[in-house]
């Protein structure tokens, strides 16, 4: 057993440093994770890019974590119910568990909670906080979910973005059996809100991409829309004639956007649902002053939400999903990197680095090379 973690640190923007920290000393009420595996999302690359700042200091990157319980405390393993051996997903929020929005289910908003993953600098002990490690030190009140060990790990890293796609459209959206909905934006959890809409019995889904979308557009009706809108190309109009087209006139009961940095789309959502329907925000815009016309909020009735994260129900329930086996999730999956390519996999997800199309990538600790399909 090495008395040293490997562990990639993003000391600025576009820049990502391999270095290595003393292996934290487990007591009875924490734990160690050997990482198999950290998905990269959207606001991955925001954060690479320096368009969002999480963390003025180095840190260890990566909020979407599955791995093997390596080492546990008496108590804590009494606490989470695991034992070493067992596969756990981590959230990123680590809250205090005392205070009341904590004890009324509300921890995501705890304001004492100090630390999270993927997001706490390497100066507060013990450094391994992100899941672009080898090992993830698992603080006292993280939040953890078991997920069954047989499934491929590439499919078991999906629980963040699928369990975004039912907090997002089912929990905050509201969509349920018959209801219509419109995603914006073809990414993994534009992907992922096709399919737990259409878990929970959704009628017409919709989602919206560019042409360079168009191999995600096509695994969105693999996974179950109805119908896929190429919005920038030649002759087509907007996106909330061709939604009231498809619809009837009516419009969507639900619109959720989850483009990254775009203000156009917040518009198109507004504009595309029904008379009092439902709109959910999820698309990071870089902290820029978006317009917004509140007059078509008002005279249309419209319900807007914002989305935070991904909460314990909407894990849980993604793992569900996952370990149905009911769902060809291997068609969202295109590219493993190791640990040493950290940066490599978020310019891919990025579509910066190579012609290869990414949907999901993953890095995965204890491999030696990646980006393999």
């Amino acid at each position: 057993m090495s008395g040293t973690v490997r562990a990639a640190v993003q000391v600025a923007p576009r820049t990502i440093e391999m270095r290595e920290f003393p292996r934290p000393r487990i007591g009875p009420d924490d734990g160690l994770l050997r990482v198999e595996a950290n998905g990269i999302c959207g606001s991955d690359i925001e954060i690479y890019h320096g368009n969002i700042v999480m963390n003025p200091r180095p840190f260890v990157p990566g909020h979407e974590p599955v791995g093997i319980v390596e080492e546990v405390g008496e108590r804590a393993a009494e606490r989470w119910g695991v034992e070493p051996g067992d596969r756990v997903a981590l959230e990123v929020v680590v809250p205090c568990r005392s205070c009341a929005d904590c004890l009324t289910g509300a921890y995501q908003a705890c304001r004492f909670r100090k630390f999270g993953h993927g997001v706490t600098g390497i100066d507060v002990a013990p450094s391994l906080w992100g899941g672009f490690a080898e090992h993830l030190y698992l603080s006292p009140n993280t939040v953890m979910h078991r997920i069954d060990p047989a499934l491929p790990i590439e499919i078991a890293a999906l629980y963040n973005p699928l369990g975004a796609g039912v907090r997002w459209a089912v929990q905050l959206g509201g969509v349920g059996l018959g209801d219509s909905l419109l995603v914006l934006g073809p990414g993994q959890r534009g992907l992922a809100a096709v399919i737990a809409a259409k878990a929970a019995g959704a009628g017409t889904v919709i989602v919206t991409g560019l042409s360079s979308d168009r191999h995600k557009l096509a695994v969105a009706r693999e996974l179950g829309a109805d119908h896929t809108l190429v919005v920038d190309e030649e002759g087509f109009g907007s996106v909330a004639d061709a939604v009231r087209d498809l619809t009837g006139g009516a419009g969507v009961d639900v619109a959720v956007d989850l483009t990254p940095m775009a203000a156009l789309p917040i518009t198109d959502a507004l504009q595309s649902v029904r008379h009092g329907g439902r709109v959910v925000l999820a698309g990071l815009k870089g902290n820029r002053e978006i317009p917004l016309v509140t007059d078509l909020i008002i005279n249309r009735a419209i319900t807007v939400k914002g989305a935070f994260g991904v909460d314990a129900a909407a894990n849980r329930r993604a793992i569900q999903i996952l370990e149905s086996g009911t769902v060809p999730l291997e068609k969202l999956h295109t590219h493993t990197f190791g640990l040493d390519e950290v940066g490599l996999a978020i310019e891919t997800l990025a579509a910066d680095a190579g012609d290869d199309p990414a949907i999901h990538v993953s890095v995965h600790p204890g491999s030696a090379t990646g980006g393999s399909r």
